[in-house]
């Protein structure tokens, strides 16, 4: 009978803890380590590209890294599809409640790419994981009090479905997750085209 494996490494490239808190509540534990790439820098022709491209950017950054070597590096990055235009986070208040006074009653597109590192045989995959996010209509006072809270200048698009912005979504049509960072299912495929099943990074159970 030969030994079990060890359970790989497992490193997110991102600070983001909707990110952190997904991977966890599917039963990985990983390390992070952020990426440090300039966003402002990185350029691509469609919002889904963009996505893919940041999120290739972070994980190859990251991946490069001595002290992750042997390790399954995932990158990520999200941003908003609205009428072909790629949204980020916010630059500020005026532009958060600008952007939301745009988006109500109408839908867009949280595209989110990803892109996984195996540092020990130096191979990597990514794709573009996309859901249709409906929003509600908040009134003017609504979206003055979301802005103040400030959360809206720190997650792409200036709102989260794990937030205070839940209740004015009305829908998604798509991953959930991959709205609020990170698409588990995308994930298990991208492990999976590595050659790493997504329940062999499975942190023992505790008790």
């Amino acid at each position: 009978m030969t030994a079990a494996q060890p359970r790989r490494r497992l490193v997110l490239a991102s600070q983001s803890p909707a990110r952190l808190g997904l991977l966890r509540q599917a039963g990985l534990a990983p390390e992070v380590f952020v990426s440090g790439v300039d966003e402002e820098a990185v350029t691509a022709p469609t919002p889904a590209e963009l996505a893919l491209a940041l999120a290739e950017a972070k994980a190859s950054v990251v991946a490069a890294k001595p002290e992750v070597h042997g390790a399954l590096v995932i990158g990520c990055d999200s941003v908003l599809d609205l009428d072909g235009r790629a949204l980020g986070k916010p630059a500020d208040a005026e532009e958060a409640t600008a952007r939301w006074k745009a988006m109500r009653g109408r839908a867009g597109t949280l595209q989110t790419g990803h892109c996984v590192w195996d540092t020990a045989s130096g191979r990597h995959v990514s794709a573009t994981a996309s859901t249709v996010v409906r929003f509600g209509e908040p009134t003017d006072d609504e979206i003055a009090a979301y802005v103040a809270s400030g959360e809206p200048l720190y997650v792409a698009g200036a709102f989260t479905l794990d937030g205070r912005s839940a209740p004015f979504i009305d829908g998604i049509e798509g991953d959930h997750g991959n709205v609020i960072g990170l698409s588990l299912p995308l994930l298990r495929r991208l492990l999976a085209d590595l050659g790493t099943g997504i329940t062999e990074l499975w942190a023992p159970a505790e008790g």
